[in-house]
């Protein structure tokens, strides 16, 4: 049976008595990491491929693909534990970001932390979500999940379909345009903190 976790991050729980990670395979990660970042960060990720990123971090193409299928599960790999930390924050953190807080105020403080994430790792979310990738990831999944709650609890009908409808503007690729466009990060939260309380019917 899955756990809690499972459920809401998609991801499976390490089992118990998993074998360590073997030294040698260890820095061949890091490596692999390290150089998939930089080559993410210096141009479009969409265009990095699994070639560069074999040649930058020094490993050969079987040592890449024995762990990472392609560049989008190294992009998932990068971001996976700023979303992760997100998550808890979400879950066990402090209101409004988490419980205790009116549904409007937790939506608005979600999109705002979400603003924060796309601000500071847009390369690594554009490359691990992308096209109808990012709605196969388990950290959308996780974001879909919290925002139908929210809706829920504040009464709204149809969250199942409100849920991807209030998401799709924290699309990486709207994010981008809007950055690209001179929109600052405050101008978008502002604009999604007045949709969060709107769509729950409370006052910004």
């Amino acid at each position: 049976m899955e756990s809690r976790t499972e459920l809401l991050t998609g991801r499976p729980v390490e089992e118990a008595g998993r074998p360590r990670e073997r030294a040698d395979a260890a820095r061949n990660r890091a490596k692999v990491l390290a150089a998939a970042a930089e080559l993410f960060a210096a141009r479009d990720p969409r265009g990095v491929t699994m070639d560069d990123i074999a040649k930058a971090a020094g490993v050969g193409r079987g040592t890449l693909y024995r762990r990472y299928p392609d560049t989008v599960s190294i992009a998932q790999a990068l971001l996976d534990e700023h979303e992760r930390a997100l998550q808890e924050r979400l879950l066990r953190g402090d209101p409004p970001l988490g419980p205790g807080a009116p549904p409007g105020d937790r939506l608005a403080a979600f999109y705002a932390a979400m603003v924060e994430l796309l601000e500071e790792h847009i390369s690594l979310v554009l490359g691990a979500e992308q096209g109808a990738l990012r709605y196969a990831t388990g950290a959308y999944g996780f974001w879909r999940a919290h925002v139908r709650v929210l809706l829920t609890e504040a009464g709204i009908p149809w969250p199942e379909a409100l849920a991807d409808i209030l998401l799709a503007p924290l699309s990486p690729d709207v994010y981008a345009e809007q950055r690209r466009q001179s929109l600052t990060p405050e101008q978008i939260t502002a604009a999604l903190t007045r949709l969060a309380h709107g769509i729950t019917d409370d006052t910004a």
